[in-house]
C-alpha cells in the first residue's frame, strides 16, 4: 500500500465530512460520564473491572479511566460486527471475555451504542461468566427509530443516526484518533 495515497485518501474522507462535536464538547461529555461512574462505584468493596471493548473503546477508555476515583483493574474483550465494513454482520470474537470477571462489578467501556447487538452480547457473556453486575459506559449513543437490546448506564452524548467517526469511532478503519466527532456528509 502506498503510504502517501493512504494518507491522501484519509484526508479526502475527512474533507467530505462535517464536524458534529468539537474537542471541548468531547471533554465535557467525558467528564459527565466519569462523574456518573464515580458516583455508581464509590461503595464497591471489591475492585471493579473495566472491560474495554476493542478497538473503538480504546480512546474513550484511555481518557475515561484516568478520571475514575476508585481503583479499577483493566482488561479487554475484542468483539466486532463491523471489521472494516460500514454495516454489521455476525459477531467475531477475537478475544473472549476473561475469567477475571467472576464475582465482580464489570464496567464495559465502548465508543458508541449503535444497534446494541455487540454490546448486548458482551454484557450477556460477562454475566454468564459470573460477574456480580455489568454496567455499560459509552461515549455516544445513536438515536435510532427502533429499540435496542441493551441500554447504556452511562452515556456522554447522543448522536444522530448517521455514519460518525472520531474519538474511537472509525470510518472504514480511519480516524479513530481524532479528538472531535465527525459525520459523513449526507448526499
Amino acid at each position: 500500500m502506498n503510504t502517501d495515497t493512504s494518507i491522501a485518501a484519509a484526508h479526502s474522507v475527512l474533507g467530505q465530512s462535517e464536524q458534529l462535536l468539537d474537542a471541548e464538547a468531547v471533554v465535557a461529555a467525558l467528564g459527565r460520564v466519569a462523574a456518573g461512574i464515580n458516583h455508581a462505584l464509590h461503595t464497591e468493596t471489591v475492585r471493579p473491572l473495566a472491560l474495554v471493548l476493542m478497538r473503538g473503546g480504546l480512546v474513550f477508555a484511555g481518557q475515561l479511566l484516568t478520571r475514575i476515583e476508585v481503583p479499577v483493574d483493566i482488561d479487554y474483550v475484542d468483539a466486532s460486527r463491523y471489521g472494516g465494513a460500514t454495516r454489521g454482520g455476525e459477531i467475531l470474537w477475537r478475544t473472549p471475555v476473561p475469567a477475571s470477571v467472576a464475582g465482580r462489578t464489570v464496567l464495559i467501556v465502548d465508543d458508541v451504542l449503535d444497534e446494541g447487538i455487540t454490546l448486548a452480547a458482551v454484557k450477556a457473556a460477562v454475566l454468564s461468566a459470573g460477574a456480580h453486575r455489568a454496567l455499560i459506559a459509552v461515549f455516544a449513543e445513536k438515536r435510532l427509530a427502533r429499540p435496542k437490546p441493551v441500554a447504556a448506564d452511562f452515556c456522554g452524548v447522543t448522536l444522530p443516526d448517521r455514519y460518525v467517526f472520531g474519538y474511537g469511532m472509525d470510518v472504514k478503519g480511519l480516524w479513530r484518533n481524532l479528538p472531535a466527532v465527525y459525520a459523513l456528509r449526507e448526499s
